[in-house]
């Protein structure tokens, strides 16, 4: 069967995550998508002299969302994600008045644009495309900013990240790694977009090399899962990633670190405090983003200590 297109101009975007989205498309567990989605500023910005004054209402364009059949409350979403690829032949990096970390920095212009020119992989011996800022090159390494699920209860702009995803900025959410999600509305409706070409840890400026992309996904339904998943989880081969989001850094870092015990009690059998002070061996904190309304946080458990909790 070939694989169906989820495309933002045909299909539509959404600005935000809520109980009452409906689904553009429903589809069967097991199908194979691609997503096709716009930068999150939606093409205003293509040279360094397009500014942008302020965040607009309308940001981080999520394309669907997609129901899945058979997908109810308290189920799992379980999102394959084969190929990020570009699809268009430049990103862009801004700053914004008011937004980003170092936005009282008296030193940092905003406005400040800087476009990032995209060459084809196929000039390079690894076959990997470059993004170039002024005259550096960086290896793309393209990852999804905006990616979740109809919400439980409150809605939320695609602008910010919850328990049912939304906009994580987390660059782990790429080829080649599975993400879960946890199920709140029938159907699960999952949307995407707000890709970035390149993006570190962090995304200190607020944003990373913004770009189009085309996403290929496998969607699966996790009916009845034993372990019960409350935020979003990442499978990246090598590790097992918690990811959660909270007002401070303190907090998405406990509730990271709650998820990651859970985990680990799931497969071992310990007790809170034993998965405590075990997670505290052998597992890490790392910064997705610190930019948001909310900070995302995301706690890595190698592959060696948890197999799959599903």
């Amino acid at each position: 069967m070939a694989r169906e297109t989820i495309s933002d101009d045909t299909h539509g975007v959404v600005y935000e995550f809520s109980p009452q989205m409906k689904p553009v498309r429903t589809v069967e567990p097991g199908t194979e998508l691609t997503f096709e989605t716009r930068d999150s500023l939606n093409g205003v910005i293509q040279d360094d002299d397009d500014l942008l004054e302020q965040i607009p209402e309308e940001v981080n364009a999520a394309t669907g969302p997609v129901a899945v059949e058979g997908a109810e409350p308290g189920d799992v979403l379980r999102v394959e994600i084969e190929d990020v690829r570009l699809a268009e032949d430049r990103g862009r990096v801004v700053t914004t008045p008011g937004f980003g970390l170092m936005q009282d920095d008296p030193d940092v212009e905003a406005p400040f644009t800087r476009v990032t020119p995209v060459e084809k992989g196929s000039n390079y011996a690894d076959g990997r495309p470059r993004v170039r800022f002024q005259g550096r090159e960086i290896a793309a390494d393209p990852c999804i900013g905006t990616i979740g699920v109809a919400t439980a209860g409150e809605t939320h702009s695609t602008l910010v990240p919850h328990d049912h995803g939304g906009n994580l900025d987390t660059n782990d959410v790429t080829t080649g790694s599975t993400l879960y999600l946890p199920v709140f509305q029938s159907g699960g409706l999952l949307a995407m977009g707000d890709s970035k070409a390149v993006m570190a840890d962090g995304e200190m400026c607020g944003t990373g090399a913004e770009i189009a992309t085309d996403v290929d996904v496998t969607l699966d339904v996790i009916s009845d899962p034993e372990f019960d998943l409350q935020r979003p989880l990442i499978d990246t081969g090598d590790h097992w990633k918690t990811v959660a989001s909270a007002e401070t850094m303190e907090e998405a870092s406990r509730l990271a670190h709650k998820d990651a015990m859970a985990l680990l009690s799931a497969e071992h059998g310990y007790s809170t405090t034993e998965a405590h002070t075990f997670g505290s061996l052998v597992g890490g904190l790392e910064i997705s983003q610190v930019v948001d309304p909310l900070v995302t946080v995301r706690n890595a458990i190698p592959s060696e200590h948890v197999s799959s909790p599903f």
